[in-house]
């Protein structure tokens, strides 16, 4: 019988090693999987490159693991806002790299890892420090059709980090509005994705046409309580 509920966060992580590239989904405050988030910091492991929309909040989810000092590199598009100042503090004493991509490129850089694209071509960046290696060296470009384009690669991650609304024992998924944001395509990236849901259903309780993340794709699934988020989320009762 295939059942990929895992019975606790501690026990889906168990295997991230050192090294790892974790893909951690989320856009703002919407769909971070903090428990995960919170378990890799539980579990260890260092020397990491996360993938992620951006660099952090103020203290907690992805700025407390930055925090740890168990991550080397950030690949994400927007490592800055108000209260990323965990970010600022290690970028500024050279203890984090960061590679910088513009968020259309990042979520197809992601989505051309699933579906085995080797590489694509895109305009965004073109004639920018963005088209450019991290050692200062010319990404490849091409005029296609008039237009300049520049070279982009797949970003494959080790372990994806998720968090869905619901899930089956198969390992489905559905979210839940804009939580849904980079989950699926880091799914598909991912060797090994495990996803937080809120319910746990009989198999069949999905309908076919609602899932948008197939369980081939998801390995572990983890139930955790609401929790209301900053950005408004499920409201905490008056």
């Amino acid at each position: 019988m295939i059942n990929k509920t895992a019975r606790s966060v501690a026990e889906a992580l168990a295997g991230v090693q050192d090294g790892a590239t974790v893909l951690i989904g989320g856009f703002g405050t919407a769909g971070i999987p903090n428990e995960l988030i919170d378990g890799l910091i539980a579990q260890g492991a260092k020397d990491l490159t996360v993938v992620n929309n951006n660099a952090g909040n103020a203290d907690t989810g992805l700025a407390a693991l930055l925090k740890t000092g168990r991550v080397r590199k950030i690949i994400c598009s927007f490592p800055r806002q108000t209260d990323s100042y965990v970010f600022d503090e290690l970028y500024r004493a050279g203890k984090l790299e960061l590679e910088l991509v513009p968020q259309g490129n990042l979520a197809e850089r992601l989505r051309a890892a699933g579906a085995g694209i080797g590489a694509f071509f895109s305009p965004t960046g073109f004639g920018t420090e963005l088209a450019k290696h991290a050692d200062g060296s010319p990404k490849e470009t091409r005029e296609i059709n008039g237009r300049h384009y520049v070279l982009e690669m797949p970003i494959y991650g080790d372990v994806a980090l998720i968090k869905a609304e619901r899930g089956d024992r198969w390992g489905n998924l559905v979210y839940r509005k804009a939580a849904r944001n980079f989950g699926p395509v880091m799914a598909t990236a991912a060797r090994h994705t495990v996803a937080t849901v809120h319910e746990v259903v009989e198999l069949g309780a999905l309908d076919p046409e609602h899932i948008v993340t197939p369980g081939i794709f998801v390995h572990r699934i983890v139930k955790i309580d609401r929790v209301a988020t900053q950005g408004g989320g499920f409201k905490q009762a008056a």
